[in-house]
């Protein structure tokens, strides 16, 4: 999905009144039947031999995988200098996050069926060129042996800005940049009402999410002691942009209570003339009123700014569901196949809203943190979310049952949540397994990790 509704003169005009600030994403509005599901899908590159991090420089190195993938699969290369840090393709783009996660910003589809394509393709193809290269691409949500001083930084120029502003902010916002992985879903809203009755339910679901996809329990080469240690590292990363956000769970949040959440975000940069520009610790509030560095505020500026805040459901001119830990491919879909059944259903978003309305502000921290470490066995008012978890898992077939029947393809989107059940049914996450191997069968051997968790061809 893309940002870029407004275009052109539209964005690069300077910033004249806070109303205009508000109305950018009302602009996202869309009839339902234009309504998408996007999906963000980021994998862990090792060296299959040694499980250490996949180098970024080098012959065996992300930048080799990138050039080869533009080769042999129609790629187009972006570069900055001589280097590859990213590739275009016809309907979705590959990037990298500053460790050299690998991420594949996918087509807009109408329909999980094309998201499975699409998906299998990129599997079929990083599998591919990884093994000519004797690297693996592994479905966890984080880094499982290499510590932080081992991973090589992307040299992307923003990088070089927000790395040191990280490490002011908070402890572990360099493990968050450079070893964690994720898998997001983007939807589409169609109105002002609509689009804060989605933010609002992203995030009362927030704990539930993470806990059935918790996928973090190994890193820096031993148990971490969370289940989604992935999730935890948000908390320490920056709280001034992270998190859950209070004002979301008033019944009259608005666009404006958003973008007057987002003023006071200090901001990292602004981009002019193909160069970022440091303006780290600045509140964007600050830039429209004085401008900075001989700049002034631009619509532009203000979108590139929303793309740095990292609540657990964001706002743009879509909205991003971003509590899960990427997953093996097998698992990948579950997490948009559930929220298209979940928050493309009317009837389905208020049944799912009712699994989390009642709870208080402090209750929903606690059960966020809980979730983190506990997963699916956390309680709230004696409650497992396991239970909850199931719970969401069969409003979500509903959800999907109901579309598949309005659209009349004779579609069955159901069966993305068959692995997600069957684990649920089990009582676990995919942590909770991966634990239990790491300590039982796998006499903590990354070796034996690798191979379990490793991108195989479809």
């Amino acid at each position: 999905m893309s940002d870029l509704v407004q275009t052109g003169a539209a964005l690069e005009a300077p910033v004249s009144r806070r109303d205009a600030l508000i109305e950018y994403f009302a602009t996202g509005s869309k009839p339902r039947s234009e309504w998408r599901v996007g999906t963000e899908y980021e994998k862990i590159g090792v060296d299959r031999r040694t499980g250490r991090a996949a180098r970024y420089y080098g012959p065996r190195g992300i930048e080799a995988v990138l050039r080869r993938l533009a080769d042999r699969f129609g790629w187009t290369p972006r570069l900055v200098g001589e280097h590859v840090i990213a590739l275009e393709g016809r309907k979705a783009t590959i990037t990298l996050e500053p460790g050299g996660q690998l991420e594949l910003s996918g087509e807009a589809c109408d329909s999980i069926h094309c998201a499975h394509e699409e998906l299998t393709e990129h599997v079929n193809e990083i599998v591919t060129v990884g093994d000519e290269l004797g690297l693996a691409f592994l479905g966890l949500g984080i880094q499982p042996l290499s510590p932080l001083d081992d991973i090589e930084w992307v040299p992307k120029p923003r990088y070089k800005i927000m790395a040191p502003y990280m490490a002011k902010v908070g402890t572990l916002g360099h493990r968050m940049m450079k070893q964690t992985a994720t898998v997001q879903a983007n939807i589409d809203f169609d109105s002002e009402r609509d689009a804060m009755a989605k933010l609002r339910l992203g995030m009362g679901l927030s704990p539930i999410l993470t806990a059935g996809f918790a996928n973090s329990p190994i890193s820096d080469g031993r148990q971490n002691g969370y289940m989604s240690y992935r999730q935890h590292i948000w908390t320490d990363t920056d709280r001034n942009r992270s998190g859950l956000l209070p004002f979301v769970f008033s019944p009259d949040a608005g666009f404006e209570d958003y973008t007057e959440w987002a003023l006071d975000v200090p901001m990292y940069f602004i981009h002019r003339d193909g160069k970022f520009v440091d303006l780290t610790g600045l509140p964007f509030r600050e830039f429209v009123k004085r401008g900075a560095a001989g700049h002034h505020a631009t619509m532009a500026d203000w979108q590139l700014h929303l793309t740095t805040l990292f609540p657990e459901t964001r706002l743009k001119t879509y909205i991003e569901l971003r509590s899960v830990d990427s997953q093996p491919p097998e698992r990948m879909l579950a997490l948009p196949a559930l929220v298209k059944g979940v928050f493309y259903d009317p009837d389905c978003m208020l049944g799912a809203w009712d699994l989390v309305k009642a709870w208080s502000w402090s209750e929903r921290l606690e059960i966020y943190d809980a979730s983190h470490k506990e997963a699916l066995q956390a309680r709230i008012r004696g409650i497992r979310l396991l239970d909850l978890a199931r719970e969401l898992s069969a409003i979500a077939r509903i959800g999907l049952e109901r579309q598949n029947v309005r659209n009349g393809r004779g579609e069955n989107e159901t069966i993305y949540l068959d692995g997600l059940d069957r684990e649920l049914a089990l009582g676990r996450s995919p942590a909770r397994q991966i634990a239990a191997l790491w300590q039982q069968e796998w006499e903590e051997r990354m070796d034996r990790l690798v191979e379990f968790s490793a991108y195989r061809i479809r």
